[in-house]
Formats: C-alpha cells, sequence, structure tokens
C-alpha cells in the first residue's frame, strides 16, 4: 500500500498516531498481553493465533503515552497489575467473569467482572433519524461504579502508511477506563489514547441557515438580504441536496439522490454565488450523499471514467466503493475539488452508505470522515467537516450530523441530554436540526424554545424538511416568538467569543457541553437534572422542553445549584446554590446561570460578520466571588491544519476583594486582533457605593440595581483597569417587580392576585412570605413562580 499512498495526498498517515506502545508498559503471557496505557486505563488483548495488534483502530492511535508505574504479580499462567487508581486480576485463561476482574482502589472502590454490564452513563448514538423521543445510547467512559469498558475489537484498522485495514480474526481487544468518579479524568484519558478534538475554525461558531429546499441563487440570497434587514447574523450557510441536479436527472439513471453536478435552472453561475456568500461572511457546505456513485450524467463523468478505466462512451455507471484506493483518490479530485475551487469550504456528508464495504469489517461512514478531514486539511486547514458519529474516536471529526429530528416536545426533550452525554465518550460538537426536521404538528412555542435551546447548544442550526409549512424564519412566526427567536439568534453572534474560548479549551480536553455530574461527581443531585448542563467554564444551563403553564404563562424547568451564587444573566435573578429550584420563565428566555465570579465576554460590535475578532465588547461579571477567564482569539480560519495554530490571549479577571476587574494586555499573535477595542464592563449586582474609575480617571456608570456598566476604550497592547470603590459589590436585586408581572400576566382571578400581590409586596421576610403565600388560593404554576421569586436573593445580601 505504501506506493498508492505515495500517489495519494489524501492518504497519509494520522499526524496524532503513535500507536506501538511501550514495551516496559506491556505485561505478556501465553496468548495474550495487558498494556498499561495509564493509571486509568489497561488495554486487555487475548489472542487466538499468538499475535497481538499495534496497528491504529478508529479508537485508539496513540498507545506510545509517557510511563506509569505499576505492580506487577505473576499468579500461575495470569497475572494481577496495580496502579494508583486500580487493580487488574487476569487468570491467563479465556475471558470470563471468574478469570478477569478490575477494581477501583480507593473511595471510589468499584468492581467489574467480564461478561458483566459496566453500568456506565452512556455515550451517545449514530443518529436520531426518526427517533420521536428517547433512543439507546451507546456505551461510554463515565460510569459511577467507577469501570468502563471500550471493546476495540471489532473496529477496523489504519496501516502505518495512513490506508485502511481489516482485523485479523480471533483476536480480542479491550479498553477498560477505571477512574473511579473522576469522570474528566477519565475523558482526558480518552484523548490520551484516541486524538484530542479538532479546534473549529471561528465562523462555525456562529448561527447556521439550512432548510431542504429547491433554492435559487437568487431566492437564497434574498433571504440572507432578509435576515440583514432583521439584523439576524449567520456564518454558515447550508445549502441541501437541490443544489445538485435532482428533478432533472433522466429516469434511467434513478434517483436524484446522490449528485455532484450544479443544478443549472437554480445555479446559473455557482463560483458567482458562492463569492457573494463569502463576500458576506458566509461559509458554505453542500450536501453529500455518496451511495449511487457516479453516473453518466454527472459533469465529472467524464474525467471520473478516465481515472478508473471505464468506458464514458458506455455510460457504465461508477460505483462508490471508499476503500478502493484508485476510487478514493479520484472521488477527492475529480468531483469535490474542482467545486472547492468555486468556492465550496466543507461537506455535509450525509448517510446512505450503509455500514459494510468491500473490506470486513471497515464501515464507509468511517472512512468519509476520516479521509474527508484529512483532505479538508490538506493546505493547512482546519480540516472541517460536518458528517455523522460513527463510534468511538468519531470526535476528532469536527462537526456531527445527528440526523432527520421528528418534531415534538418529546424529542426536544431528549436533546439537551443526548447532547450533555455524548461528553462521556469525548464527542464536543454535535449540530442538531434545531426546530426539527420532520413530521410534527406547528406548534409555535415548541419552536421558540427548540431555538433557544440551540444557541446554548455546540453548533446553532435551523433545519427544517422539504415542507413549506415546515419553516424557521423568525418572521413567519406570530410577534411574541419571532421577537424570542430573533433575540436568541442574535445573542448566540454575541456569544461567538466566549464560544471560540470554550472551543479552544475543547481542543485541549475539556467538551463545551458536560452533564452536571462532570462537576460534581459525588453529588447525588448532579444525576437527577439529565437536560441541564454546564456551557463552558462558566454557564449552566437548563433548557425549557415542556408546554407552558396556561395559567402562568410561564414555562418550568427543575434546576440543581451547585453551591455558589448564580446569576440568571437574562432576568438578573440570583440564586443560592447547593438545592434544587423550580424556575419559570416566559417565552423570552431559558434559565442560563453565570456562577460567582463568571466572567462573559460577548461581542458588543456593529459587525455581524463572525469571522472577524471584535472590535466592541461587552463583558458580563458575576461579582460576588474573584474569576478569571483567558479570552483566546485567532486568525479568521485557523492556518495550521491540526486546530492548534497560535492564537492571541487576552487575561480578563475579577477580584472582589480588590474592587477591581482587568483586561489584561493582549499576548500572543496580536496581529490577528484590532489596533484598539472598546469594552463595556456589566456587573450583574446592586449599584455601587463609591466611585468607579478606568485607569484612575473617573467613570460614568450607567444601569439599575441588579445591572450596570462602565466604559472604557484603549488598545490592545495596553491593561485596562476598573476599579469599583465603596466595598465589596451586594449581589441579587429586589424581585418584586418581577412577581408583580408574574401576576399581572396570570390567566387567574383578579381578587387572588390582589391577595398574593399584599403577601409578595409586604416587607416582611423573604420566608414569612412564603409561608403566608400558602395561604392564598392559587393555581400552583402560578404559585410556584412567585415562590422563585422570593426565594431568591435581593441586593441587601453582600
Amino acid at each position: 500500500m505504501s506506493e498508492i499512498a505515495e500517489s495519494l495526498p489524501v492518504i497519509r498517515p494520522l499526524p496524532e498516531a503513535a500507536p506501538h506502545a511501550r514495551p516496559e508498559q506491556q505485561v505478556h503471557g501465553a496468548g495474550w498481553r495487558i498494556t498499561v496505557l495509564t493509571d486509568g486505563v489497561f488495554r486487555i488483548e487475548r489472542s487466538a493465533d499468538g499475535s497481538f495488534e499495534d496497528r491504529a483502530s478508529t479508537f485508539a492511535i496513540r498507545r506510545d503515552l509517557p510511563p506509569v508505574d505499576f505492580a506487577v504479580e505473576r499468579v500461575g499462567e495470569g497475572v494481577v497489575l496495580t496502579t494508583r487508581r486500580a487493580r487488574l486480576r487476569y487468570d491467563g485463561g479465556e475471558f470470563s467473569a471468574s478469570g478477569l476482574v478490575v477494581e477501583v482502589l480507593g473511595h471510589d472502590a468499584g468492581r467489574w467482572r467480564f461478561g458483566e454490564p459496566t453500568r456506565d452513563l452512556g455515550g451517545t448514538a449514530r443518529t436520531l433519524d426518526d427517533v420521536d423521543g428517547r433512543t439507546a445510547l451507546e456505551p461510554g467512559v463515565v460510569a459511577p461504579d467507577g469501570i468502563a469498558v471500550v471493546d476495540d475489537t471489532v473496529s477496523f484498522l489504519f496501516e502505518d502508511d495512513g490506508w485502511v485495514g481489516s482485523r485479523v480474526p480471533g483476536r480480542q481487544d479491550l479498553y477498560v477506563f477505571a477512574h473511579g468518579r473522576d469522570y474528566q479524568d477519565a475523558v482526558q484519558d480518552l484523548y490520551r489514547v484516541s486524538g484530542h478534538p479538532m479546534r473549529l475554525p471561528r465562523w462555525a461558531l456562529g448561527n447556521w441557515w439550512s432548510r431542504y429546499h429547491p433554492y435559487s441563487d437568487e431566492s437564497y440570497l434574498a433571504l440572507m438580504d432578509r435576515f440583514d434587514d432583521e439584523g439576524i447574523p449567520f456564518s454558515v450557510a447550508v445549502i441541501d441536496m437541490d443544489w445538485h441536479r435532482v428533478g432533472s436527472v433522466p429516469p434511467e439513471f434513478g434517483n436524484g439522490w446522490t449528485g455532484y453536478s450544479w443544478e443549472p435552472t437554480l445555479f446559473p453561475d455557482p463560483a458567482e454565488f458562492l463569492r457573494t456568500l463569502h463576500d458576506r461572511g458566509l461559509r458554505t457546505t453542500l450536501n453529500l450523499h455518496p451511495a449511487d456513485g457516479v453516473r453518466a450524467f454527472e459533469d465529472a463523468y467524464p474525467a471520473m471514467a478516465r481515472a478508473l478505466g471505464v468506458d464514458s462512451d458506455g455510460g457504465e455507471p461508477i460505483p462508490f466503493d471508499p476503500v478502493d484506493p484508485t476510487f478514493l483518490q479520484a472521488y477527492f479530485r475529480e468531483l469535490h475539488h474542482p467545486l472547492e475551487a468555486q468556492g465550496v469550504d466543507f461537506w455535509w456528508i450525509d448517510w446512505q452508505q450503509g455500514r459494510t464495504s468491500g473490506l470486513p469489517g471497515v464501515d464507509p461512514l468511517w472512512v468519509l470522515n476520516h479521509f474527508h478531514h484529512i483532505d479538508a486539511a490538506r493546505d493547512g486547514g482546519p480540516g472541517m467537516t460536518f458528517s455523522r458519529y460513527a463510534g468511538p474516536g468519531s470526535h476528532r471529526y469536527a462537526v456531527g450530523f445527528s440526523g432527520d429530528t421528528v418534531v415534538s416536545w418529546a424529542s426536544l426533550h431528549f436533546q439537551p441530554e443526548f447532547t450533555a452525554t455524548a461528553a462521556n465518550i469525548g464527542y464536543s460538537w454535535w449540530s442538531h436540526d434545531i426546530g426539527g426536521h420532520t413530521r410534527g404538528v406547528r406548534d409555535d412555542e415548541l419552536a421558540t424554545r427548540w431555538v433557544q435551546f440551540g444557541v446554548f447548544s455546540p453548533i446553532m442550526r435551523l433545519h427544517s424538511a422539504n415542507n413549506p409549512f415546515i419553516s424557521k424564519e423568525p418572521w413567519v412566526f406570530p410577534p411574541e416568538h419571532r421577537a424570542a427567536m430573533g433575540d436568541a439568534l442574535r445573542f448566540r453572534h454575541r456569544m461567538v467569543p466566549y464560544l471560540h474560548t470554550m472551543n479552544h479549551r475543547a481542543a485541549e480536553g475539556v467538551p463545551l457541553v458536560r452533564p452536571m455530574y462532570h462537576l460534581e461527581p459525588r453529588r447525588s443531585e448532579a444525576y437527577s437534572v439529565p437536560n441541564q448542563y454546564a456551557f463552558g467554564s462558566e454557564l449552566l444551563v437548563a433548557p425549557i422542553t415542556e408546554p407552558r403553564s396556561p395559567l402562568s404563562l410561564r414555562g418550568r424547568v427543575r434546576v440543581w445549584l451547585p453551591d455558589g451564587l448564580w446569576t440568571d444573566i437574562f432576568t438578573d435573578a440570583v440564586y443560592q446554590g447547593g438545592r434544587t429550584v423550580e424556575m419559570h420563565r416566559t417565552d423570552a428566555s431559558i434559565p442560563v446561570l453565570l456562577r460567582a465570579g463568571g466572567i462573559l465576554p460577548l461581542d458588543a460590535g456593529q459587525d455581524l460578520d463572525a469571522t472577524r475578532n471584535p472590535t466592541a465588547f461587552e463583558v458580563l461579571v458575576a461579582p460576588a466571588a474573584s474569576g478569571e477567564l483567558v479570552l483566546a482569539e485567532d486568525a479568521e480560519d485557523d492556518s495550521v491544519g491540526d486546530g492548534s495554530g497560535a492564537a492571541a490571549r487576552t487575561v480578563l479577571s475579577w477580584d472582589r476583594e480588590r474592587g477591581e476587574f482587568r483586561i489584561g494586555v493582549a499576548e500572543g499573535s496580536t496581529g490577528v486582533l484590532p489596533a484598539r477595542r472598546e469594552w463595556t464592563v456589566t456587573f450583574l449586582a446592586a449599584l455601587p457605593e463609591g466611585p468607579v474609575t478606568v485607569n484612575g480617571a473617573p467613570a460614568e456608570v450607567s444601569g439599575v440595581d441588579g445591572r450596570w456598566s462602565v466604559s472604557a476604550a484603549g488598545a490592545t497592547g495596553a491593561e485596562l483597569v476598573v476599579r469599583v470603590d465603596g466595598g465589596p459589590l451586594r449581589v441579587g436585586s429586589d424581585r418584586r417587580e418581577a412577581a408583580r408581572v408574574i401576576l399581572e400576566s396570570a390567566q387567574i382571578g383578579n381578587p387572588e392576585k390582589l391577595e398574593a400581590w399584599d403577601v409578595v409586596s409586604s416587607d416582611r421576610s423573604a420566608t414569612e412570605r412564603l409561608a403566608e403565600l400558602t395561604a392564598v388560593e392559587l393555581p400552583e404554576p402560578v404559585r410556584a413562580a412567585l415562590v422563585e421569586q422570593l426565594a431568591a436573593r435581593t441586593g441587601s445580601v453582600r
């Protein structure tokens, strides 16, 4: 295969591959080998032929890891291996429950026997196609009992030159993760063995517009004009399958799902269309269904036929065969590169090609994901792809497409959990059909809540089916929902600086979206809120995934808060942590909570182009504790193919005791930044009791109790210091106005409203008012919404 690899730029060794483990980390016996990869990961192999596999697999590409201390005790034909974290006992025979046992040491003690379920917390699934509610999840590496297993026996392999290969039958290959409840360590070890996620280009983190619809170039650009008029920014233009010939495919060639030729009646000048999208700050992806190969009507058919030795005059179809190196070379060179030269930025690899190929055990989806990623990075680009999940190790391949989602509350209700749980197998970047793709019924509230969840999901991609009555343009909805959707989409654009900072963090090993039990693995409450998740280092998000009450006109969600104070960035309500709170929200927002000491950088400029670093920022600060965030920024398209290119970093820090917020001097690759910036620092707190200065000069404060701001401007090469005198800021605000609004909009009797208002507006303590409120005849949804406000912290608490 080495000669073929030399002629195929797309076939080359995996950049991170180091599949040969160190000999000193291996222990051998008759027909078995155990490798201690880390102090929490054992590779356990048994071989019928006495030989073992050292090629990289789709899951395990790095086994040459730093040495780890472990003890070896030979027991008969078997062995006992002990690391700092775990002990493995193996009798040397066929794998069995009595002969292969792994136990976690220390206070997280747990035990697993071969053949027993690991009771892990799940990973993710290949697709949500036609799933209306929950679906089964494949295993992850996170387990309350402390032990999880990745069975790598059936995955295919990569040769040393980068080509694919099959496994030798009769060899078992297990990776046992024994980390107790140190879940983040388990995920970090997963990345050590399986490679790190790539760092996405900045533009991938904005809004994506996607719809299965036969747009023309004129209608698509007119739609983008309308979005501009609405002030709703998009950074990625997704063109579904109608970009290529569908209805115009001659009937003798079958259906039009597979295609590589622009539909000329819709796109007479594709290069000009794509150039115009680029000029508007949009990157473009085209839908790809490669299963039917290349047929004679395709523009590229003659070139493909020549490359594969097919008589083009006879019109013989060229089958899709991704494990034929000659086909694969032509597939990229003749089908994709010319379209990329026109301006296509990356490919949406949809799924029609099944799970089998011409090589035993080789999944064509894996082959497409892997080689599209390599090909996309051929000129030093980031290797951007958009495709289906193919199994453990898929986190290396950019953005995942979760499939054709059913329009229903049940679908929405499962997606937050599905997205967060993917962190258990290291999968960071799910892209869902936000708003739902197919079937269902029209429900404006459902669409709004889905968009709000999408804004706080890894990739925000609106999508809908080829149905004129299923659409996601905000202006097709009633005013209340139109406003909420527009605000949400604008906020997603504003969050790109934060998201890109977390993108850098994800590439280093911490997924953007994580279940609460990753933060608090030893708190039982963290396992009781599967739809709540950490969104980067600073935020907790609790999407509302059920219809609102017709009485309170608010949706509700149960939220568990870790210890400390938490501030809702949309309502300014402050909550004491260490408890569970039922939160109620109008259609305008969902609970998004900033930790005490949390710092949230937002784009505050007028530029709607997500490819550019902002010239103006608003930074939200929750000042109840000190905190720091290192803002990471890089060039428009990270020029290093592995996503590890140099970046500019700016330290943003809040010192509660000194009352100082510092915007540090930008360091690193500062050439990607504007020379000057405007900064607005917004404190989620009561108004200060003393003067405020910027670099020692008096500064004007604007805002009200609960949210106030101070502005500054300066060179990116100079430090700015906002100083707040008068003592520590008081956190929280009077919630009586919020309670009044709840009562005003509630669809209940006016006498009951007045009686409740007399209680909540009184000057008695919150405890007394809560007790009195129980005596008022109120419907439970209304009472519960008022209780939330009475239990929130007020501005009287420092």
